[in-house]
C-alpha cells in the first residue's frame, strides 16, 4: 500500500472553520466577573448535542505521545455530538480532520495545536483520535452521551504519514 505524505499546518480559526472551533483565549469575547477578578472568556465553542437521552459530559483523556512522522491509518467521526478536547499539560497536539459527510481522503487536513489551543470538532466531522507530542497529556473532554452509538470509525483507503513543516 502506498502512503500519502500530509504536511501539519498551523492551527488558527479561519484554518479550522470547516471543521469546528478552535477554544483559546487569544481574540476571544471576554468580560469581567467576580468583582473584577476574573475575566471570563465566553461562548468560545458551538457545543452540539441530539439523539435520544442525550446530554453533554465532561471526561479527561489521557493521550499517549507519538513522534513525527506518524503513520495512520484510520478516522473517526461522532454522528450526534461535538466534541471538544482542551489540553490540560501544556504541550503541543496534532489535530487531523476532514469535512463532515462521506470521508474525502484527498480532503484530509492537519494541524499543530499549541498547548494553550483546544478544538472544538462539530458533529460529523471526521477526525483521527489524539495525536499528543512530546509525552503523554490529559485533555478535558466534553462532548454528548445518549442512547445511540456516537462513535462511527472508518479505515483508510491509503495510509497517512504526517510530517511537520519546518
Amino acid at each position: 500500500m502506498d502512503i500519502i505524505k500530509l504536511n501539519i499546518e498551523p492551527l488558527s480559526q479561519s484554518a479550522f472553520s470547516a471543521f469546528g472551533d478552535v477554544v483559546q483565549t487569544e481574540g476571544a469575547k471576554h468580560f469581567t466577573i467576580n468583582g473584577g477578578s476574573t475575566e471570563r472568556y465566553h461562548d468560545l465553542a458551538d457545543l452540539q448535542c441530539s439523539g435520544s437521552q442525550s446530554k453533554m459530559i465532561a471526561s479527561i483523556f489521557r493521550g499517549q505521545a507519538f513522534s513525527l512522522p506518524l503513520t495512520i491509518k484510520m478516522m473517526e467521526h461522532h454522528p450526534y455530538g461535538s466534541q471538544l478536547f482542551m489540553p490540560l499539560s501544556a504541550r503541543p497536539y496534532v489535530v487531523v480532520v476532514a469535512e463532515a459527510g462521506q470521508l474525502q481522503q484527498q480532503n484530509i487536513r492537519a494541524f499543530l495545536a499549541q498547548g494553550h489551543q483546544g478544538v472544538n470538532y462539530h458533529s460529523g466531522v471526521w477526525h483521527h483520535p489524539l495525536i499528543s507530542l512530546e509525552s503523554s497529556s490529559d485533555y478535558l473532554v466534553v462532548d454528548r452521551s445518549g442512547k445511540e452509538a456516537n462513535c462511527v470509525e472508518q479505515q483508510l483507503e491509503q495510509a497517512i504519514q504526517l510530517h511537520l513543516i519546518n
